[in-house]
Parts: structure tokens; C-alpha cells; sequence
């Protein structure tokens, strides 16, 4: 008899997306004429930059000619495309890496949620609060986050993000094995200075801890004061994987590619030994078994991300919806609204007026305004009185839902 993994039981019945879906279909069922503007959901709405269309159309003809054909390419990615990210994401930085330390993704979703898989299912947990589902979710898949207790699992030490501490978490009072840290953060749209972020590689070479280092909404950062890669900082080579993706960057969410960082000098414990182990060989051997690579059409479309035109226009379709973020930050806050990130992110944190919950908010706003949101406490009991916006609307969107929800609060 095949037993299933009991750890999947643990998990909530639907994953926080589909929760949302399911409700504002059931909208539309019951309003059939209604128009409704999702502001929920961080998917991409502009098209592909020229660039990259060219290099993926130059790509498809590759693959129709026998000269030039690719089958099988190499599970940790092609060389062209990760020396393109070694020289424009690091070096160009000031920052070492090479490109064996780099190796191609189909998107920093997966390889969040699957690097758990080099570390043992009892190492202890820390998570920033409120945080990406998937980081939770992933650990209580393979039984390390331990069991629900009143809305917390006990195997997690959460450290919450909230206004009172400028949503940078406090540094734990003891050792917690692995850390994540999003920054600039999904959902609070807020980032961390590097003085604050070199708090954190400190603690964790002086704990042994591993960070987790999500950055894929780097190339939102506007300050230039706020490290773009955890590797800015002196010593985090030894400690951080830092994960990064072209989805919201080049508009990749429907033709997937990112990228895993993990360093050469990163290693850690075995029980029963004194050795220490190098990660970056290990996930190596891991991609290598389960994961054929990404694909070749594709990589050559992120490798003209790299191109003079390609970052030219990059930076347009960012600068658009970071105007889409500035206009909607700007009419909440005239509302009245208290509201957080969109200046160096994509996301704001809106605080619900009077102590309203984060659903009860979203089913107003939904039918008050025909406008979606995100519950903020679907990402974590300090999201508890907060909803996310995302700024990836076309403009013509994003101002209608401002003025339905101008019109909404007045009502």
C-alpha cells in the first residue's frame, strides 16, 4: 500500500491565488455585467520588449535548421547566458561571481521552493512576517516547519514586518539554521538599507545560518543608496543563495527564466562529521536529476535583456509601472489610506481603515468597487488589517480602479 506524505494534509486546501479566484468568480457569476480591474494578482501585463522578441524569433529559427538545432542543453543553463548575468548583474557591481556559481531556472518560484531540498527536513526555520506563500508552503510539504498551532507553525520563528519597525524584521535572539529575506519585499513593497542588511549576514556567520536571499523585484530598486544583491555585503558569499528572475523584470511570467546564485565558499554540516560541504556542487547534482533546463528560446530572449536596446527598453516598461505605483500611492494616500512600498517596488501595503480584516476588506472593496486586492494576511499573520496592490496594470486600469475606489471610500 503506497502512503502518501501526511505533511501535505497540514497545508491550507487551496493556495492563496486560487482562494482569490474562486471568490471573484463567484462575483461575476452573481453580477454577470459587472467589469472587473484585478489589482491582486503580481502578473505582467505589458508585452515582450523588442529585443527579446527579436533574440527569441532568431531563437526559433535556430531550432528549424539542422546547423543550428539545440536539443538537451545543459541543466544549470547555456554559457552565453550566464556570463551575460555574471558581467551585467555582478560585475558591473563590483561584486565576484562567476558563472559556474549561476545556474538557469525556470523561474524563482521553483527554486524557492525546491532548495530545501539540499538542507535536512529538521533544520529550524525563520520567516520574515508577512512573507511569500511559497516559502511556508514548501516547508510544511517536507514536515520542517512542524505543525499549525493557533495560526503559526511551531518548527517557524517568525519575525514580523510591521510599521512599527519599518517593516525590516528584528534580528532573532538565538540561532535559527535558515533564514529568508525578500527584498524589496513581496508583499510590503518595502526595502532594506545595507546597513540593516548587513545585520543579517553578520548574524548568520556568526549563528552558521544559511539566508535565503529572494531578490527578484530588484530591478525596481529607484534609491540607489539600496543593495540590489545580498553580495554587495563583505562576507554573505559564505552564508546566502540569492534568487533572482526575469518574470517581473522582462515581463517572463509566460515564458519563464530566472536564475540561483550559490557561491563556491558556501557550505555546511553534516551530522556525525567535522566536514563541511560545499552547496554549490550539491545543487548542481540536484538540477541534474531533476531538472532538464530551461529552455533555449528562452534563455536567448533573457540574453537580450542584457543588450544595450534590451536594457533601454527594460527600463521603459519598469519606469511605466512604477508611474502606474506613484499615481496609485499618491490618490490612497489622499484618501485618507495609510500606505507603504510602491516607490522602490511594484507592490503597495495598504492598511485597512478601522481595523477592518484583510478579507472582509477584499469582499468590500470587490463589491463596492469591482476592484481585487490581495488579504494581507494570506501571507502571514502579521498581514492581518493590511491588503496588497500590485502596480502591473496597464495605466488606463490602474487609474480606473483608483477612481471606482475614490469614489467607493467618498460613497
Amino acid at each position: 500500500m503506497a502512503l502518501i506524505n501526511e505533511h501535505f494534509l497540514k497545508l491550507s486546501k487551496n493556495y492563496l491565488f486560487a482562494d482569490i479566484k474562486k471568490k471573484v468568480n463567484a462575483f461575476k457569476v452573481s453580477n454577470p455585467g459587472a467589469d472587473v480591474i484585478s489589482l491582486g494578482i503580481g502578473d505582467v501585463t505589458r508585452p515582450l520588449c523588442p529585443a527579446v522578441i527579436e533574440a527569441m524569433h532568431k531563437a526559433v529559427e535556430d531550432m528549424a535548421a539542422a546547423e543550428t538545432f539545440r536539443g538537451y542543453g545543459p541543466e544549470e543553463g547555456y554559457a552565453f547566458l550566464r556570463e551575460a548575468i555574471v558581467k551585467n548583474d555582478y560585475h558591473a557591481r563590483g561584486i565576484n561571481i562567476d558563472a559556474g556559481e549561476v545556474f538557469i531556472s525556470d523561474g524563482a518560484k521553483s527554486d524557492t521552493g525546491n532548495i530545501g531540498e539540499l538542507v535536512r527536513w529538521d533544520n529550524s526555520v525563520g520567516l520574515t512576517d508577512p512573507i511569500y506563500p511559497v516559502y511556508i508552503d514548501s516547508n510544511v510539504m517536507c514536515g520542517r516547519a512542524g505543525n499549525l498551532d493557533n495560526g503559526k507553525w511551531t518548527n517557524v520563528t517568525y519575525m514580523p514586518c510591521t510599521a512599527a519597525n519599518n517593516f525590516v524584521p528584528e534580528i532573532p535572539d538565538r540561532r535559527v539554521d535558515i533564514i529568508y529575506l525578500c527584498y524589496p519585499n513581496n508583499p510590503t513593497g518595502t526595502v532594506i538599507t545595507r546597513g540593516e542588511l548587513k545585520k543579517w549576514v553578520n548574524y548568520a556567520l556568526k549563528n552558521d545560518t544559511l539566508i535565503l536571499y529572494d531578490a527578484a523585484y530588484e530591478a525596481y530598486i529607484q534609491n540607489d543608496d539600496i543593495p540590489h544583491s545580498i553580495y554587495e555585503i563583505r562576507g554573505a558569499k559564505k552564508v546566502a543563495i540569492e534568487f533572482r528572475s526575469f518574470s517581473k523584470t522582462a515581463g517572463f511570467t509566460g515564458v519563464r527564466c530566472g536564475y540561483t546564485v550559490v557561491p563556491k565558499e558556501l557550505t555546511a554540516a553534516c551530522v556525525g562529521s567535522d566536514e563541511r560541504y560545499p552547496l554549490n556542487p550539491l545543487w548542481d547534482r540536484r538540477q541534474c536529476t531533476k531538472f532538464n533546463g530551461t529552455s533555449y528560446i528562452s534563455q536567448r530572449g533573457a540574453e537580450a535583456v542584457y543588450s544595450p536596446e534590451g536594457k533601454e527598453q527594460i527600463k521603459a516598461t519598469i519606469n511605466y509601472y512604477m508611474q502606474n505605483a506613484k499615481m496609485m500611492r499618491s490618490t490612497l494616500t489622499s484618501l485618507g489610506l495609510t500606505v507603504y512600498g510602491g516607490e522602490n517596488a511594484p507592490y503597495l501595503w495598504v492598511k485597512t481603515p478601522d481595523g477592518t480584516d484583510s478579507w472582509k476588506f477584499f469582499d468590500r472593496m470587490l463589491y463596492g468597487a469591482q476592484v481585487v486586492c490581495t488579504p494581507g494576511v494570506g501571507f502571514g499573520p502579521s498581514g492581518e488589517g493590511y491588503v496588497r496592490l500590485t502596480a502591473f496594470g496597464n495605466h488606463e486600469d490602474c487609474a480606473a480602479a483608483m477612481e471606482r475606489i475614490s469614489k467607493w471610500i467618498k460613497g
